[in-house]
């Protein structure tokens, strides 16, 4: 890059900064003004005393000054203390707004500046270095084919943020992009400032703490807000842009892009300890899914209506609508719609029959008639009749834009909408098996019977067509939901589409037969059978989650077991010989500490691959990764990269869960661009996969420093997690880990029984509590032991790891990680939590343990980097951090106040419903500062 460019980039860079620091500012001094109508002058003025003093303390910390500012915070009335923490908590809410919003700005100008320019992780970045590559059009074409993410959507209580308070974050972000407006006048600038006050005022007196846990349908309709709002436009908007790429770059073949990118859902089908989530709860998620998406269609096809005007006066349709019309006329009766009074615009006549057609989908009762659309092909069938019409009389334009739009958006949503995963412990099936298999006289305990029997039992129920259970038995209510579950999904099949469900998660697989025994209770329904002629029919597939350390260790030997066994690989040819295997980052972190759990999980997928190629099946990993660092979380981009290349031939599946669905998904500019970066790095690992590049020589050696690095780590973290006897104490009293399960934000239970062992704490809680603490402990702990135990006093190693940072894509994505853990955490005031541990001693030694941890790993950090400080490597987020924190700090310093208050009152039988609140709301502020909760 040329000094002038580089000088153009630099002041381009300098002008976007101060843009976003024009909205931080505009909307702080609204708050500004807001705080005083509420509050008075006074109530302006200790904010910002308090906001100072924490800069102050962040630029240059002084005892001194320290003492002083915790002497300020502790000294607040209760009203005061309760408004000082609303100020600091809805001002991150706004700043968040203010960055959203200039994310979307960002691409914009870029766009407009860049001309011919193209965007690095763009969608024709990626095919423009394919066409670089002389990677011809049949190579591209057979690599779209196998490409596959599918973007699952999960209720894990991670998303702090009511619905109302997000509605009216959208309207003042609506209200900020129109400020951008050259064109307004004064008096509309004017007028925009005085809306926009107004709902910093709504937002001010607006609860941002649920009064009550919401339901499983309440999350469902939450999870639904996203497809209404911004991804039944966004995911079509995608798939335009890569044909316009394609077009551009391989001009001479006719691009239709396969159906790569999809969302699913886990919210309504996940019941692995909920015990909200019943069959019925499931058939109302699929219906309500179905109800969204029908509506949807129907505004789309009264916007054609209103479009599509073209009259027989000038032009001549097709003999094909005209048929279809006349078909039409004979078979639907209108009710729902009035006909369209002019014969000469067919278009609309046509479309008023579809509206009605679609209407009916919603009738079960109609179910087989021909006054419904009885499958989404029999929707896509009208338009397609529709396009070749328009096509015979030179209308393409309309068809390659309005009436193309739809098209994609039937192919890819459905009357489904989105496929939705049914989840369940293990324990479960095999409970339910042990009842039934007693009552047929097979076996008196199923339980008790060792792995090898249990599978060869198994194997033989399910070549039997022979059913099990009967209507006429009496069964327990687990039992008997369980198998509800199964007649549940097979009814769906048939009325929503087999798209609608086709995996089951097992929870805890730890033996071939947990998967078994769901394909037992699959051919119960006939969602799995056995035909006359021997061949298999197979609609739903039993998919292992692998959570722990030793589960991922023992992955490859169970899937090898069930890929020998004649009928279940019978079963997986009827699924396309694809295998769908889902990987837990959140319990392996937990189980092992960051560093083993990437580790294992890597070889783990490695393992799976290998055992599955032996067998002709590819496999389809499903990333269980949580929007935190302590549970795998990363930008989506960038967890599509962290894959070894060749384990994605079967297509991908990643969980989307809380923040990271509103940060990703509540803005259509915002949306757009996770995906087109997702297809970006889709795209980028399909090439490293088919054309590999090649490997250093190293690579083997570096793997076996990789394995070796995670073998001390993991004996570092389960010295202090599980071998340590007093650390639980430490936790639960040094982190709001209690006061977590309090705030009502999700469905489930915090933990899977009614236990307080560190086995039965969800891993969601578990990094929830380390995160509002400002530990983030399970995000680095352990790694600096790790590295230093390997370099010792070798300079030597030394030098290798710092290769291997910038050779080794594994280790790279480890460290980076590792460094956005490190610059979020801020011991100085996880100091401050400690001091909430009764016995000193205690506190002292495992404090002591984490500090001199956390020094150690920062330190060999930098020096594997080469950095001067943490995150010198990208100073956009470096900054961003810098900052947030003295905004964080009062929130931080006030919880750890309003916690010891308000167990002092517990510990008297007292308890204050105010505190908790005060303390519920300092949880809300801290995850909207740090942007990441659990």
């Amino acid at each position: 890059m040329s000094e002038q460019n580089l000088a153009v980039t630099n002041a381009s860079r300098q002008q976007s900064t101060n843009l976003l620091r024009r909205d931080v500012r505009f909307l702080g001094n609204i708050l500004g003004e807001v705080l005083v109508h509420q509050g008075g002058q006074e109530l302006l003025d200790i904010v910002e005393h308090i906001r100072e003093s924490s800069k102050s303390l962040r630029a240059a910390y002084k005892p001194e000054l320290f003492e002083q500012f915790k002497l300020t915070v502790s000294s607040l009335s209760p009203e005061k203390r309760h408004n000082v923490i609303r100020a600091f908590a809805i001002y991150f809410q706004l700043l968040n707004i203010a960055e959203q919003n200039h994310r979307i700005r960002r691409k914009r100008d870029y766009e407009r500046s860049a001309g011919e320019a193209v965007q690095n992780g763009s969608i024709e970045s990626a095919v423009r270095d394919l066409k670089e590559r002389n990677i011809p059009a049949d190579a591209v074409q057979e690599m779209l084919q196998g490409i596959s993410l599918e973007l699952v959507m999960t209720a894990h209580p991670t998303e702090a943020t009511r619905r109302v308070v997000q509605n009216i974050h959208k309207r003042i972000a609506d209200g900020m992009m129109e400020l951008d407006n050259p064109s307004l006048t004064h008096r509309e600038r004017e007028k925009l400032r005085e809306k926009l006050v107004n709902e910093v005022l709504i937002l001010w007196q607006t609860d941002e703490i649920r009064d009550r846990k919401p339901t499983v349908i309440d999350e469902v309709r939450n999870g639904l807000y996203y497809f209404d709002e911004t991804l039944f436009e966004a995911l079509p908007s995608v798939y335009e842009e890569l044909e316009r790429c394609l077009a551009k770059y391989y001009p001479e073949s006719k691009w239709h892009a396969p159906t790569y990118l999809r969302f699913g859902s886990w919210i309504g089908g996940d019941r692995d300890g909920n015990p909200s989530v019943k069959a019925k709860i499931t058939w109302q998620t699929l219906t309500m899914h179905r109800g969204l998406v029908i509506r949807k269609y129907e505004e789309q096809l009264k916007d054609l209506m209103k479009l599509l005007s073209f009259s027989t006066s000038i032009i001549s349709i097709s003999d094909e609508l005209e048929q279809s019309i006349a078909k039409d006329r004979e078979q639907i009766a209108l009710k729902n719609v009035d006909l369209w009074r002019n014969t000469k615009e067919p278009y609309r006549i046509k479309l008023g029959y579809m509206q009605e057609k679609l209407a009916n989908t919603r009738d079960e009762s109609l179910k087989g008639s021909p006054m419904r659309y009885n499958s989404p092909q029999e929707l896509l069938e009208d338009l397609y009749i529709i396009d070749r019409s328009l096509r015979s009389h030179y209308a393409d334009y309309v068809a390659d834009t309005n009436l193309s739009k739809i098209i994609r958006q039937v192919e890819l949503f459905g009357f489904h909408l989105a496929k939705l995963d049914v989840r369940q412990h293990s324990k479960e099936h095999e409970n339910a098996m042990t009842e039934i298999l007693a009552k047929m006289n097979v076996t008196d305990n199923y339980a008790a019977l060792s792995e090898e029997e249990k599978i060869n039992l198994l194997a033989k129920l399910l070549a039997d067509p022979r059913p099990l259970t009967s209507n006429h038995l009496s069964y327990s209510e687990s039992t008997r939901e369980c198998l509800d579950v199964f007649e549940t999904i097979y009814r769906a099949q048939h009325e929503f589409g087999k798209e609608c469900i086709g995996s089951y998660l097992i929870s805890m697989t730890q033996g071939a037969s947990d998967m078994l025994e769901v394909m037992v209770f699959a051919k119960e329904v006939g969602l799995f059978r056995k035909e006359a002629d021997g061949t298999i029919a197979c609609t739903l597939q039993s998919v292992p989650l692998f959570e722990t350390i030793d589960d991922l260790h023992a992955a490859s030997a169970i899937m090898k077991k069930l890929f020998e066994l004649p009928i279940y690989r019978q079963a997986v040819e009827a699924c396309g010989n694809l295998h769908e295997i889902m990987l837990g980052y959140s319990d392996s972190n937990k189980d092992g500490g960051v560093v083993p759990a990437n580790w294992e999980l890597r070889v783990a997928m490695n393992e799976i691959t290998d055992v599955a190629g032996k067998y002709g099946v590819k496999v389809k990993f499903f990333h269980g990764r949580g929007g935190a660092l302590g549970r795998g979380g990363m930008p989506l981009n960038r967890s599509i990269l962290a894959q070894p290349p060749h384990t994605i031939g079967g297509g991908i599946k990643i969980t989307e869960q809380g923040e990271v669905l509103s940060s990703r998904y509540a803005m259509q500019g915002i949306a757009y661009r996770s995906l087109e970066q997702a297809t970006w790095a889709l795209i980028t690992a399909a090439r490293l996969a088919k054309y590999p590049e090649e490997q250093p020589e190293t690579l083997t050696a570096w793997e076996d420093i990789s394995r070796s690095i995670s073998e001390t780590a993991l004996k570092k973290y389960q010295d202090l997690i599980f071998r340590d006897p007093d650390f639980m104490t430490f936790f639960k009293e040094s982190t709001p880990l209690a006061e977590v399960g309090e705030l009502n934000i999700g469905s489930r239970p915090s933990k899977r029984k009614n236990s307080d062992s560190f086995e039965d704490l969800r891993a969601i809680p578990w990094v929830f509590a380390w995160t509002q603490s400002r530990y983030l402990l399970p995000a680095w702990y352990a790694a600096g032991t790790a590295f230093k135990a390997y370099i010792g006093n070798d300079p030597e190693k030394l030098e290798t790891l710092k290769t291997m940072y910038v050779e080794f894509p594994f280790f790279r994505t480890l460290i980076d990680n590792l460094q956005m853990a490190l610059a979020k955490a801020d011991l100085l005031i996880a100091r401050q939590y400690a001091n909430m541990v009764a016995d000193r001693t205690v506190r002292d030694r495992i404090f002591g343990l984490i500090e001199e941890e956390f020094k150690l790993t920062s330190e060999l950090i930098l020096q594997i980097t080469g950095q001067e400080e943490i995150l010198d490597n990208v100073p956009v987020i470096q900054e961003s951090i810098r900052l947030r924190n003295p905004y964080v700090d009062p929130l931080s310093y006030l919880q750890v106040q309003l916690l010891t208050e308000l167990r002092a009152a517990r510990l008297k039988d007292e308890d204050d419903t105010e505190l908790l609140r005060e303390v519920l709301l300092t949880i809300n502020g801290i995850a909207g500062g740090l942007r990441n909760t659990g």
